[in-house]
């Protein structure tokens, strides 16, 4: 287990489990928790002992209920653009993980919680979890990569309708719209992720990898151009101990031992 100041990080049977630690505060994100996950989510990148991340929060209200308003007030316009450009650029780095991501949303995710859950490649919800992009009725938008993931994800007219109106809902509405993987009860959300994660992690590593690059950067361009990119991430697998030990697993009618090699 690795401590830091606002952030737990831990890593078990190669899930990588990143809990937001600042449950008074509804682990929202003040300057200091941007940084250190900033921090975090580089070094897991090129950990190659993790192979699926899973982050959640502490306690049981909030996954995050976004920026720290507490410290928001403090701060001078200039301070409060290095804040937004922080959160842009760690979020981008959560979306660009090369181990695919789950959120294990545990409580309310409003504005940059919600924004961090969409940065992830799943998202499993417990039933009584609220969440939403309510940064117009603050005055300002969605700064962290809203406006950009939610529409990928769900659509642009209803994208509109969420951000435009700040509407809250919760998870089986959420659901419903495309959001989210999973919605279960509370008891079962952390062994909900796991499963998903031990699903992903029989197969192997590098391939999981790059078939994750494939889509996400083949999402943004012509199919031409994502077919190519699909031709690359292929091309990285072919010289892989993993891909030689999954033909010789099946001639043996056994089942593969991946090593991320």
């Amino acid at each position: 287990m690795k401590m830091l100041k606002n952030l737990l990080f831990e890593v078990k049977n190669h899930i990588g489990y990143v809990t937001l630690n600042r449950e008074a505060a509804f682990n929202c994100f003040n300057y200091e928790t941007l940084k250190e996950l900033g921090e975090l989510v580089e070094e897991i990148s090129t950990n190659k002992e993790v192979r699926v991340v899973i982050f959640t929060g502490a306690g049981e209200k909030a996954f995050s209920a976004g920026a720290d308003l507490k410290e928001r007030r403090t701060l001078t316009d200039a301070q409060v653009k290095r804040n937004v450009n922080k959160i842009s650029e760690v979020f981008h780095a959560v979306a660009s993980l090369p181990q695919p991501t789950i959120a294990a949303i545990n409580g309310v995710a409003f504005g940059g919680g919600f924004e961090l859950m969409i940065a992830c490649d799943f998202r499993i919800a417990i039933n009584e979890a609220k969440m939403g992009l309510t940064e117009v009725s603050w005055g300002i938008i969605p700064g962290a990569g809203g406006t950009q993931r939610l529409p990928r994800l769900i659509g642009e007219a209803k994208a509109k309708e969420l951000i435009l109106t700040a509407q809250r809902f919760d998870a089986n509405e959420a659901y419903g719209f495309g959001l989210l993987t999973k919605v279960v009860e509370r008891e079962q959300l952390m062994a909900t992720a796991i499963e998903l994660a031990e699903k992903m992690m029989a197969n192997a590593p590098i391939a999981l990898q790059q078939a994750k690059y494939a889509i996400n950067y083949g999402m943004s361009v012509d199919v031409q151009t994502g077919l190519a990119i699909e031709s690359k991430a292929y091309e990285v697998t072919i010289p892989t101990k993993d891909r030689m030990e999954a033909l010789v697993a099946f001639a043996e009618k056994r089942k593969p031992n991946f090593k991320g090699e």
